[in-house]
């Protein structure tokens, strides 16, 4: 029964999914929804994760039924090279997580320890250096431990707020400013930024689920949504309760053996999370050029490399707030999806033979910039930057489709 429930693709990936949905970047990014207080909190991050989840789901059905991985999927829109440009964004992004999540854990162990903040980052770079030069089938169970203490935890965490102590707190501290005020709208487009970030990656795990990919994406995003809505709640729910926004001095805030165990979970999880980051660096370089043997053997020397450049940023940076950081994922991948549902759904084309498909590159670009126009200006658009982009997006890829025919027919 367990090897058939294992070689089940559906429960396989929902639980990948649930894992990727425990983690302490979600956590960290609902404390920042604590000013707008529990009931408006709530709205903005199911809402944004409902929008999120929906192009996270397209994304992914697009790998299911076209069999192939993240990369390979934009190349059906944005040709071989343009896939390529889009590859190197999510090695960027990768690296980002990787500096933010040594940042975090560092923090959590300097809380911990007398050792200075840069001591800790350069143990925990180096622990995930271990991890990957180990092989990683050998690591599943520390993962799944790391995954299950923080989940523990989380669950404590959310009895404890949940109280009617905790209830108390909450109401009382809701209206309070525990950080900078956040409108309902930002932090709408805060919370679709989280599924996004999985937008490059998704089909690397839904592309081999041939006949049940329907059912496999949809099981995988309904499982992630859950999760990252739970965490995101908790986070925000402990920030109003200790009218703190710092995870490390929020945790810090539960007395005795629970403050001391969770951050040691924050740290523990962190590592093993920050692992699968790095790796997936080295795996998405190999798209750069084009899966040659010769990238495939430097993948984990890559990554090594990435975890170097990471921790060093990690040191000399305040990473404390990622708000930035998500945005821009959104802007990037945001366009990026749009593009490729229209064509492969709507439009039903591929250009994956082609160098670069330049009017589809254009319309990414204008979406691209709508988004940071709007976010950077604080723009009062009611819909938001994230829904603008596809919009925008959309009507200049259908536009250039029409354009592209009546030319052909003429």
């Amino acid at each position: 029964m367990k090897k058939n429930l294992i070689k089940n693709p559906i429960y396989y990936n929902t639980l990948i999914w649930i894992g990727a949905g425990l983690s302490v970047a979600e956590i960290l990014t609902g404390t920042y929804f604590a000013p707008l207080g529990m009931a408006k909190g709530i709205l903005a991050i199911v809402l944004g994760h409902i929008v999120g989840g929906i192009l996270m789901f397209f994304a992914g059905f697009v790998g299911a039924k076209s069999n192939k991985n993240s990369m390979e999927s934009a190349s059906i829109s944005f040709g071989k090279k343009g896939a390529k440009f889009f590859a190197f964004l999510n090695c960027i992004q990768l690296l980002g997580w990787t500096g933010i999540m040594i940042y975090d854990a560092s923090i959590s162990l300097e809380m911990l320890f007398s050792a200075s903040r840069s001591f800790w980052v350069i143990i925990i770079a180096l622990l995930v250096v271990l991890w990957l030069l180990f092989n990683k089938q050998n690591l599943g169970i520390v993962n799944t431990i790391a995954l299950f203490a923080l989940f523990v935890l989380s669950l404590y965490l959310f009895i404890s707020v949940f109280s009617s102590q905790g209830l108390k707190a909450i109401k009382t501290n809701s209206n309070g400013n525990v950080s900078e005020s956040m409108s309902f709208i930002a932090a709408f487009e805060l919370s679709i930024a989280m599924p996004l970030s999985w937008l490059p990656l998704i089909s690397d795990y839904t592309c081999e689920s041939k006949e049940k990919g329907f059912f496999v994406t949809l099981f995988s995003v309904i499982a992630y949504s859950i999760m990252s809505i739970w965490m995101y709640i908790v986070g925000m729910a402990m920030s109003i309760y200790t009218q703190k926004s710092d995870i490390a001095e929020i945790i810090s805030n539960f007395k005795g053996f629970i403050s001391i165990a969770g951050l040691y979970v924050i740290a523990f999880s962190t590592v093993t999370t920050t692992y699968l980051d790095a790796f997936s660096l080295g795996i998405s370089q190999e798209s750069l050029y084009d899966n040659s043997k010769e990238a495939k053997k430097n993948s984990k020397l890559v990554s090594i490399c990435a975890v170097v450049i990471a921790a060093i940023f990690a040191m000399f940076f305040n990473l404390d707030n990622i708000t930035n950081f998500l945005y821009l994922i959104s802007s990037v991948f945001t366009p990026m999806a749009t593009v490729l549902i229209i064509d492969y759904f709507i439009l039903k084309k591929s250009d994956e033979q082609s160098g670069f498909n330049y009017k589809n590159i254009i319309s990414w670009f204008i979406g691209f910039i709508t988004y940071n126009i709007i976010t950077k200006f604080e723009l009062n658009v009611f819909i938001g930057s994230t829904v603008s982009a596809i919009l925008i997006t959309a009507v200049f890829v259908i536009v250039f489709h029409f354009s592209d025919n009546k030319q052909n027919q003429n």
